[in-house]
């Protein structure tokens, strides 16, 4: 059986505060610089879901790509959108949110949505030039 990967690629909007609670206000200032700031700080998100499976023979299709954007829409870019990540999404109320912990939370919650033939792959774009790929 032939398989293939499908990617589509959202994009939200979302402040947040890195900041460990076990450490000083002075080491999350050394560790986490201006992204420590006590009134947020935000980030143009992009959001690139992989998902890799076989080609069904039926429809052509890995997996539809309506159905997959309609997913991600309902269970992450309708949570975070225009949200403050610590202060509105329950998951950063005990977890920092750093990408790599935002890229685990979108994972962990897509990997429930989808059928488990298909692997899954978050690439989570904080800036241009920095993202995370989880898992790794």
């Amino acid at each position: 059986m032939k398989k293939a990967s499908v990617h589509r690629k959202e994009h939200f909007n979302a402040a947040h505060r890195l900041h460990n609670p076990l450490l000083t206000d002075e080491e999350n200032r050394e560790l986490y610089g201006k992204c420590n700031n006590p009134n947020f700080h935000g980030h143009n998100y992009e959001l690139v879901v992989k998902v890799t499976g076989p080609i069904d023979e039926k429809t052509g299709y890995v997996a539809d790509t309506k159905i997959l954007s309609n997913i991600i829409k309902e269970h992450v870019t309708d949570r975070f959108d225009h949200k403050n990540l610590n202060l509105d999404v329950e998951e950063f109320k005990t977890l920092n949110p750093t990408t790599e912990n935002v890229a685990v939370v979108i994972y962990e919650t897509l990997r429930g949505k989808l059928p488990a033939e298909l692997d899954l792959k978050i690439y989570l774009y904080e800036t241009e030039r920095n993202f995370v790929e989880y898992p790794a």
